[in-house]
């Protein structure tokens, strides 16, 4: 972690004598939570421009690594950027040119994937994967306080998916739920789908379902309607997808409440890293957003129409 500037020094650089520039690279929508998260990056970017006067921002979305790469070479390069936010598309090829901004005098944030390489970054916004899966599990222990049998459908092999799978195992420890089946869904509605059609066809009694994502909630909750078991087979997503929340708002008895992993954490990202420039207020570190249970009572805080997730 770079060496914190003084308190002297911020309060210089928050009445800047030109226009600083932020750049925020992150993936294209290709899937829902990304396409929530372009919603909100271009929110809060167009509001913050607005907002101050002295900073500019430029905004590129990429569908793959190398066009990332190319992104951000070309805002140092063109645009001399003073500060980079980025949430990379992969870590491991992100890691050597996100170095390079910061080797250069740069302000790093990094968002949500974390760099290879430690150090590099001098704030880290991400979501708090064990509190996801111990969120959902402690949801289950108080809906099913007689027990019940459940399938789990996770997401892609990786650290985040260990985490929340290992914090759900330890919130139902010690109680009578009965894990029939896990598998990887890989955070993919249509993998989902089919995972669920095996699980379907295998156990005649399901009382409910933890797909730990939405994406792979849609599939799964497909896959019940199609096989006509929807009376009595409740499924409990993650990320809190705009038809989700909506489902519990209406109070739909198979989809009764919802786990956050908000998209929305670029906005967070992006606003610290407007602070650095723009206050006296400390910012460099860790910031890490804690996973929240949506219910038929909050869900209207949860629900953002514009938003395509």
């Amino acid at each position: 972690m770079k060496k914190l500037l003084t308190a002297t020094a911020l309060i210089t650089l928050s009445t800047p004598l030109m226009a600083e520039t932020i750049g925020v690279s992150i993936p294209a929508a290709t899937h829902g939570w990304a396409g929530g998260l372009n919603y909100h990056a271009q929110a809060t970017v167009d509001r913050l421009a607005e907002q101050y006067p002295d900073l500019d921002f430029v905004l590129t979305t990429a569908s793959d690594p190398s066009k990332q790469v190319s992104d951000i070479e070309d805002m140092v390069a063109t645009r001399n950027i003073d500060a980079l936010v980025v949430l990379p598309f992969e870590s491991e090829p992100l890691t050597p040119t996100v170095k390079r901004v910061a080797e250069d005098g740069k302000w790093v944030t990094v968002v949500d994937r974390g760099l290879t390489e430690d150090g590099i970054e001098d704030l880290y916004v991400a979501g708090d994967n064990p509190s996801f899966g111990r969120v959902a599990g402690e949801y289950f222990v108080s809906a099913l306080p007689e027990g019940g049998k459940i399938v789990v459908l996770r997401g892609i092999a990786s650290t985040v998916d260990n985490e929340r799978v290992e914090a759900f195992n330890a919130a139902i420890e010690g109680s009578n739920i009965e894990v029939l089946g896990m598998e990887h869904g890989n955070w993919n509605r249509d993998t989902s789908f089919t995972v669920m059609q095996d699980f379907l066809s295998k156990f005649p009694e399901i009382d409910a379902v933890w797909a730990a994502d939405d994406d792979m909630a849609t599939g799964a909750l497909e896959a019940i309607s199609q096989a006509g078991r929807e009376d009595g087979i409740w499924v409990v997503g993650g990320a809190g997808m705009k038809e989700m929340v909506a489902r519990i708002r209406d109070e739909d008895p198979m989809v009764p409440v919802n786990v956050t992993y908000p998209p929305a954490m670029i906005a967070t990202a992006i606003e610290l890293t407007a602070l650095r420039f723009t206050s006296p207020a400390p910012v460099a570190g860790e910031f890490i957003i804690g996973s929240e249970l949506i219910t038929p009572e909050n869900a209207e805080d949860f629900y953002f129409e514009d938003s395509p997730f």
